[in-house]
């Protein structure tokens, strides 16, 4: 598919700006759009500004390069970030017995063609009335269209909502709670909430930790996160009994509950223990060489006396 789309400059004051899964998945979604009506795809009827893919294909899709490894986009997180696009309104979907048919709902609205047409040779040209400039060297055609577009802007005003999907509910408590998360941290969180089969209350018990311990960084959090994974820990419950036992060990010195209830207990490095010994042993070698030397001075004087 060639040619080229259009994008609003106002594109950069949306949320999903700041979503780079979300964000790449709208431009996906936007670049491969069919661009007039009546296109056949696997035997359904594609029109204008619809897509037709599957959640796992789109997966694949947004697949990325991070360092010398591939880094990989789950389908539950795809999902989540096709419903973030249909709540803001600009994508719709509907399912097909071939796929999930994406709507770009404004597509009409900034892909526009009325003042471009495609000559005969493949190119874009506009056309006579684009062509047509005023005094100032401005293209009457595209005032007239930025023109339209920001009466829509001040009719079409948007508010923002709050989500209520489980995700939603982990990253907020994690930025309330610990710290503004960057984009990329953002989707790593998720793809962690994805690999803990979306069990919300294993992320938040990671958020309680990292909150107890005053170690509110994403770094910690993931740390925890991989020591779980490791350990194949599967529920919450799973989790504080993997934390207890962690500091529950004997000769451990139990020390201040944190705010959440779970206490820490520092363990007695083991070099204290033979260090005890040696002194121990020490000191039982000079008890006995001091009742050795008594002996030695008293069988002195008895032979002294016998003489």
């Amino acid at each position: 598919m060639g040619g080229w789309i259009k994008f609003h400059r106002k594109i950069l004051d949306n949320e999903i700006w700041q979503d780079v899964t979300a964000f790449r998945l709208f431009t996906l979604l936007l670049l491969k759009a069919s661009h007039k009506d009546g296109m056949k795809t696997r035997g359904i009827e594609v029109n204008r500004g619809q897509y037709l893919r599957a959640y796992s294909k789109l997966a694949e899709d947004l697949e990325y390069m991070e360092g010398r490894g591939l880094k990989k986009v789950s389908k539950s997180t795809v999902e989540r970030k096709v419903k973030k696009l249909v709540d803001a309104s600009m994508v719709s979907v509907s399912e097909t017995v071939s796929g999930t048919l994406f709507t770009i709902t404004k597509y009409d609205d900034y892909q526009g063609s009325d003042d471009i047409i495609e000559n005969p040779n493949g190119t874009d040209d506009e056309t006579n009335v684009g062509r047509t400039r005023d005094d100032r060297g401005t293209n009457v055609g595209q005032e007239q269209e930025l023109k339209n577009l920001r009466t829509k802007e001040l009719s079409n005003t948007t508010t923002t909502t709050p989500v209520v999907d489980d995700f939603a509910e982990v990253f907020q408590t994690f930025e309330s709670n610990l710290c503004k998360l960057s984009p990329l941290q953002r989707d790593s969180l998720g793809m962690w909430y994805d690999d803990f089969k979306q069990n919300k209350e294993i992320i938040i018990e990671a958020v309680k930790i990292a909150d107890d311990r005053n170690r509110k960084n994403f770094g910690f959090v993931e740390y925890l996160f991989k020591e779980w994974a490791n350990n194949k820990l599967t529920t919450v419950e799973q989790v504080q009994s993997h934390e207890r036992n962690k500091f529950n060990k004997p000769n451990n010195h139990p020390s201040n509950r944190g705010r959440y209830g779970s206490s820490r207990e520092e363990k007695v490095p083991e070099w204290f223990h033979k260090q005890q010994k040696k002194e121990s042993r020490a000191e039982s070698s000079v008890d006995i060489a001091a009742e050795r030397d008594k002996l030695i001075r008293e069988l002195q004087q008895g032979t002294s006396v016998g003489n």
